[in-house]
């Protein structure tokens, strides 16, 4: 029996963008199963719980298969190889992101050198988007609609109020 090419997509989603959704939907393709892993990550200050960020993802998945959205609290490598996990999927946005994430990928790699990392570029579209950006913009009243789920996007403008 072949054996099943397992994903991990981390991240803190605080909250989830449609670049991030983006990221999700061309990665499934790619893989097995890709498990959608949402940090805790305390000291990110998150402005949504780690519930309400992992329901934020499910609802903007609309159904798609071979997706699992996890919260998690321990070392990204332990919770990928507890999902049987063998790669570890990154999104860059930019060159600065590069150089914050190649050290993360060696560092996994230290931890297990089984362990790959895959860095997915966004669509072109998204390319700009980050969770900050979108928190600032809803913070000042911006209209986030075409930046995020729809279910984030009233999250934000009912905590910006």
């Amino acid at each position: 029996m072949k054996k099943k090419r397992i994903a991990i997509y981390p991240g803190t989603f605080d909250p989830v963008t449609n670049g991030h959704i983006d990221i999700i939907q061309r990665a499934v393709k790619l893989f097995d199963k890709l498990v959608v892993a949402v940090a805790l990550n305390p000291r990110k200050n998150p402005m949504f719980p780690i519930e309400k960020r992992v329901n934020f993802i499910c609802q903007g998945l609309n159904g798609l298969k071979n997706v699992e959205v996890l919260p998690f609290n321990n070392l990204l490598i332990e919770f990928a190889q507890s999902k049987k996990a063998s790669v570890i999927i990154k999104g860059l946005r930019a060159v600065s992101d590069f150089e914050y994430e190649l050290q993360m990928g060696l560092m996994n790699r230290n931890l297990d050198d089984k362990m790959e990392t895959l860095f997915m570029i966004p669509s072109q579209e998204f390319s700009f988007l980050s969770s900050n950006f979108v928190k600032e913009i809803a913070r000042h009243g911006g209209d986030v609609h075409k930046l995020v789920p729809k279910s984030v996007a009233k999250s934000l403008i009912r905590n910006s109020s």
